[in-house]
Formats: C-alpha cells, sequence, structure tokens
C-alpha cells in the first residue's frame, strides 16, 4: 500500500476498500465503504513467515459500516483503499 494512503488512515476518515479474492477461473470482488476505527500492522502466529521476529505482518483495517457493523479486514496486494476528501465527507453530514 502507498505511504500516502497509510498516512491517511486516521480515525474518523471515510473509505471505500475493494478487496479481491483470485481463483482458477475468476476473481471475486468485494467493496466495503465505512469510516476508520483504526489501522494498524499486526503480526500473525504464523510459524512459517520468516519475516519481522519470525512472524508474519499484516496490515489491518477496521471499519464502521453506516449501519453500525464493525470490519476488521486484512489488507494485502489484492486491496485497494480509497480515502474520500475531507470536504465530501462534511457535504454528507
Amino acid at each position: 500500500m502507498d505511504e500516502s494512503i497509510r498516512k491517511q488512515l486516521t480515525p474518523g476518515a471515510r473509505v471505500t476498500v475493494t478487496q479481491q479474492i483470485p481463483h482458477r477461473d475468476y476473481t471475486w470482488t468485494d467493496e466495503m465503504h465505512g469510516t476508520v476505527v483504526s489501522y494498524q500492522q499486526k503480526q500473525t502466529g504464523s510459524w512459517f513467515a520468516h519475516s519481522k521476529n519470525d512472524k508474519l505482518w499484516l496490515d489491518r483495517l477496521s471499519i464502521r459500516k453506516a449501519d453500525g457493523e464493525l470490519l476488521t479486514l486484512n489488507l494485502d496486494e489484492y486491496s485497494s483503499v480509497s480515502v474520500e476528501p475531507a470536504e465530501v465527507v462534511a457535504e454528507a453530514k
């Protein structure tokens, strides 16, 4: 993920996250909209990752949808995050 987007993932920011899961014959795509609750890099319990401290570090984004549902998303190379400009958020209120 681009560093400029990471810096914008602050609590209260409105985002659209598109995630894709590739299959052999097709790609499953899902799009989520919500408000950032938190963004952090957390390690997994993966024993085979052989990365920093022998753990695999993942970008985790928690967002709250308009209906109040809380989602925790693991962001990978098949994920796309776009942050809505602040003026668009202000107009929506």
